[in-house]
C-alpha cells in the first residue's frame, strides 16, 4: 500500500488515543456501530442471511442523520457494511461524514466492485480501514467470495490504497475448501496484506465447531498473518468455540456495540435481530445502559468477533441481569 501522509497519520493516531480513552475511561460509550448502506448484495453465498438482490441504497440524507446521531452518542468508530456497501453511490460521502465526526471510519467489502475511481474516493474520503471477505479460491454454492474473482482488486489496493486492508476468511464453510483459507492468507501476505479468519456461524450467530483439519489450517494462517487483537479473540474466544465449547463472557451488544441495519433499527447484531429493534434517532443514554447491564442468552456459543472486542474492555466490571 501507498505509504500515508504525515497528517493522516497523526489524523489517525489521534482517533485511535480517542478509541483507547472510551474504551478504558467509560462504561456506557459505544465503541463500534456497523451501519448497514444497503442491504441488496451482488452475490448470493449460501450461508449469508444479510442480503437480498433488490433494495434500493439507504437514502444518504438518512444516512447523515444515523451518523449525526451516532456521533451524538459519542461513538468511537463506525464500520459500513451491506449487502455490498460499494453498490451504494455515496459512500465516500458518508465515510467523510463519519471522519469529520472525529470517528474511526471502515468497511466490509466482497471487493468484486472495487476499481481505481472507488480506491481514490475513499482514500479522499479518509477511509482508515477496508475488509475485504474471501472464502475459498473459486466460487461454489455455499461461498461465491473466491480469491480468483477479486485477486485482481487485492493488487489495486496493494498499489493505490492509502488505508489499512484485511482481508477475512470464514473457516468452516465447506470442509474440502479449508486448504484454500491458507492460500488466501498467503496471498495477502504476498499484497502485503493482513489476514483474519471467522468461525463459521449458523443462522442464529451460535458456534460450529472445527475438525481438526480446520483447526490445523486456523494454526497455519495465525503464522503466517499474526495479529495482537486476532491472538487475544482467540483466547478469550475462538478457542472454545473451536472446540465445541461455550464461552463465559458479557456481551455489551446493544451498548459497546450498536447493529443498525438498513431501516434504522438498532438491534443486538446481524443474527439477533428483533432486540431492542428501537429507531437509532431515539437510541439514547438509557437504552446503553440498560443494554450494557442486559445479559444475553445467546453470548455463550456466539461467534461475532465484533461483538467479542467491543465487549473485550469491560470484561470485568458491570454485572449483568436478564434480559
Amino acid at each position: 500500500m501507498n505509504d500515508m501522509s504525515l497528517a493522516s497519520r497523526l489524523k489517525n493516531l489521534r482517533a485511535g488515543a480517542r478509541f483507547a480513552a472510551k474504551a478504558i475511561g467509560t462504561r456506557y460509550t459505544p465503541l463500534l456501530a456497523q451501519v448497514v448502506v444497503t442491504r441488496r448484495c451482488n452475490l448470493a453465498c449460501g450461508y449469508c442471511n444479510e442480503y437480498d438482490d433488490f433494495s434500493a441504497p439507504v437514502p444518504f440524507a438518512d444516512l447523515k442523520a444515523r451518523v449525526d446521531h451516532l456521533a451524538g452518542l459519542g461513538t468511537a468508530s463506525i464500520t459500513f457494511t451491506g449487502g455490498e456497501p460499494l453498490l451504494h453511490p455515496d459512500l465516500d460521502r458518508i465515510v467523510r461524514i463519519a471522519r469529520d465526526h472525529g470517528m474511526i471510519v471502515t468497511m466490509i467489502t466482497n471487493g468484486f466492485r472495487l476499481s481505481r475511481g472507488w480506491i481514490d474516493r475513499l482514500n479522499a474520503a479518509g477511509l482508515q480501514g477496508m475488509q475485504v471477505s474471501i472464502d475459498n479460491l473459486t466460487p461454489d454454492e455455499v461461498s461465491m467470495k473466491s480469491l480468483s474473482s477479486v485477486e485482481g482488486r487485492l493488487a489495486l489496493l496493494q498499489q493505490h490504497a492509502r488505508f489499512k486492508v484485511n482481508v477475512n476468511s470464514v473457516l468452516g464453510v465447506t470442509g474440502e475448501r479449508t486448504q484454500d483459507v491458507v492460500t488466501i492468507a498467503e496471498t495477502a501476505a504476498r499484497y502485503g496484506l493482513q489476514h483474519s479468519v471467522g468461525v463459521l456461524h449458523d443462522d442464529h450467530g451460535a458456534l460450529k465447531a472445527l475438525s481438526d483439519a480446520q483447526m490445523q489450517a486456523y494454526r497455519r494462517v495465525t503464522e503466517i498473518s499474526p495479529s495482537l487483537v486476532h491472538t487475544l479473540n482467540y483466547r478469550l474466544f475462538q478457542k472454545n468455540l473451536m472446540h465445541g465449547q461455550p464461552n463465559d463472557w458479557k456481551c455489551r451488544a446493544g451498548a459497546r456495540y450498536l447493529y443498525v441495519t438498513e431501516d434504522g433499527m438498532v438491534h443486538w447484531c446481524s443474527q439477533q435481530r428483533g432486540y431492542p429493534g428501537t429507531p437509532l434517532l431515539e437510541y439514547g443514554p438509557a437504552d446503553i445502559r440498560r443494554e450494557y447491564h442486559a445479559s444475553k442468552s445467546c453470548a455463550p456459543t456466539c461467534t461475532l468477533s465484533c461483538v467479542h472486542q467491543m465487549s473485550m474492555f469491560d470484561r470485568y466490571r458491570g454485572p449483568q441481569q436478564a434480559a
